[in-house]
């Protein structure tokens, strides 16, 4: 067996609380190389025994990744809002995206998608399968994809959509072939806000 995602709802026991936090930070204009749509805050959320609750839902040994990614840091994206890398992976093991934005202005969610083709829904990750379908390797084969097919529709097909909602998990494994949906709303109160978390297997370092 091998689970690539998972989605948990009502994460959060306090998670108006968390919003709270979340809405009381400071949002700067993006950096020019970020990829991502919309502000990040300017903190990143920590909350204790967060790290471990990922490690026993997935069984893996995990460790946040803090670095080169925005870890507990929110982010909200607004109608107009889009990333600069269209459909993408993750260059990390495990990626959560908890969705803080109130069910009344929730839309879209996080959309799944498959490579027409090369049949792929996931970047290879394995032995001999870029190989196989005639790429140099699996890291050329993942940039190729996404240098000349991330911003390119036709070149997806939809294989799945978690739609947004307020305190929902959705845990995925960093090698899918993902998007972040529609950015929508004026303000930070009804915008696209999110927190999201990103974790390496320890023993894989």
């Amino acid at each position: 067996m091998h689970l690539n995602h998972l989605v948990i709802d009502d994460f959060f026991p306090n998670p108006h609380d968390v919003r709270n936090m979340a809405l009381g930070l400071e949002y700067p204009p993006r950096p020019e190389k970020a990829q991502y749509p919309g502000r990040n805050a300017t903190k990143a959320l920590s909350f204790p025994g967060l790290e471990q609750l990922i490690c026993n839902i997935v069984q893996e040994p995990l460790v946040p990744v803090t670095k080169r990614a925005s870890y507990g840091v929110p982010r909200i994206a607004l109608e107009g809002d889009d990333a600069r890398n269209g459909v993408h992976i993750d260059p990390t093991h495990w990626s959560a995206i908890i969705y803080l934005t109130l069910p009344e202005h929730c839309q879209g969610g996080t959309h799944f998608l498959r490579h027409k083709a090369t049949g792929w829904d996931r970047a290879p990750v394995f032995p001999g399968e870029a190989e196989a379908k005639g790429f140099t390797s699996c890291a050329a084969a993942t940039d190729q994809i996404f240098n000349e097919d991330g911003h390119n529709p036709d070149a997806w097909e939809t294989t799945m959509i978690v739609p947004m909602r307020f305190n929902r998990m959705v845990l995925l494994r960093g090698y899918l072939w993902h998007d972040a949906g529609v950015s929508f709303g004026k303000t930070l109160e009804d915008g696209r806000l999110i927190l999201p978390y990103f974790f390496e297997r320890s023993d894989m370092l």
